[in-house]
C-alpha cells in the first residue's frame, strides 16, 4: 500500500500545485474519509476517500512515455508562433503530459512525456546526473584528440560544458559522426560544445537516456516505458 503526503496526492490529482495545495488544505477545503484535514502532514492511501470543495478526486494513472522526436517539433506545452508541437504526437487524451527536459527545434531523437512530477525531476536535475547519449553529425574530419577539450570542459555562454564520453564513429574528409555521453541537459549542449572547437552539428540525435534507448522506434512514434524501464531510470545513474 502507498502511502503520500495529502498534497502530493492533491498535486497528482491534478488539483495544483503542492504549494499551491498546502493553501487549499489550510484553507480547510480538503476532506479526508469525510472529515475536514487542514494538517499538511496528513498522509493518504489509496483507498482513502478525498474531496475538493465537495468533489471527490482520484489520483491520475502515472504514465511514461517514450516518443522518437523528428526534426521540426518543439518540446513545449504550446507554442503561440504556431510551431509544431512533440507532444500532439501523441494521443489527444493524453494533453496533460509534459515533455521531461527538451530537445531543440532542430535535433531528434528520445524524449520522455510524463505526468509524474518526481519522475520529471529524477531525470531532468543536474544533482541525479541521469547520462543521455547522443550521435552528431559534424561537417569536417574529426580525429580522438580534437574530442580531448570536450572531455576536459570548455566554456560557453558564461558556462563549462563538459561530455563524460565522447568517440568518432566514422569520419570522412567531409563529415564526421561522433558519440557523446552527457551527464547534464543544459540548453543546446551539444550544438555550443562543438562550436567553441569551431565545428558545427548539421544533425543530432539522441538514442539513449539511462539505460532506455531509442531502439527501432520510428521517428514520430510512441510507445510506454516498461515499468522495469521506470524502475532502472528512477535509480540511474
Amino acid at each position: 500500500m502507498v502511502i503520500i503526503r495529502l498534497q502530493k496526492f492533491l498535486a497528482e490529482a491534478g488539483v495544483a500545485s503542492r504549494r499551491a495545495a498546502e493553501a487549499i488544505i489550510l484553507e480547510g477545503r480538503v476532506k479526508v474519509n469525510g472529515r475536514v484535514v487542514t494538517e499538511l502532514g496528513t498522509k493518504v492511501t489509496e483507498s482513502d476517500k478525498v474531496a475538493v470543495d465537495g468533489k471527490t478526486l482520484r489520483a491520475k494513472r502515472k504514465l511514461h512515455i517514450a516518443l522518437h522526436k523528428p526534426q521540426g517539433y518543439l518540446c513545449s506545452k504550446s507554442e503561440p508562433g504556431g510551431w509544431r508541437l512533440a507532444g500532439d504526437l501523441l494521443p489527444k487524451e493524453w494533453s496533460d503530459l509534459y515533455p521531461v527536459g527538451r530537445l531543440d527545434l532542430d535535433s531528434e531523437g528520445l524524449i520522455f512525456f510524463t505526468n509524474d512530477g518526481d519522475f520529471c525531476l529524477r531525470m531532468t536535475h543536474p544533482r541525479y546526473g541521469v547520462k543521455k547519449t547522443y550521435i552528431a553529425m559534424v561537417d569536417g574530419r574529426l580525429r580522438p584528440a580534437d574530442l580531448a577539450p570536450l572531455l576536459k570542459g570548455v566554456q560557453s555562454e558564461g558556462e563549462v560544458l563538459r561530455a563524460e564520453k565522447a568517440k568518432v564513429l566514422d569520419a570522412t574528409n567531409s563529415r564526421s559522426v561522433v558519440e557523446l555521453v552527457l551527464g547534464e541537459g543544459k540548453n543546446r549542449e551539444v550544438r555550443r560544445m562543438f562550436e567553441s572547437i569551431g565545428r558545427e552539428v548539421t544533425r543530432l540525435v539522441r538514442t539513449q537516456i539511462g539505460r532506455t534507448k531509442l531502439g527501432e522506434l520510428p521517428a514520430g512514434k510512441w510507445r510506454a516505458l516498461t515499468a522495469a524501464e521506470v524502475k532502472s531510470l528512477l535509480s540511474a545513474p
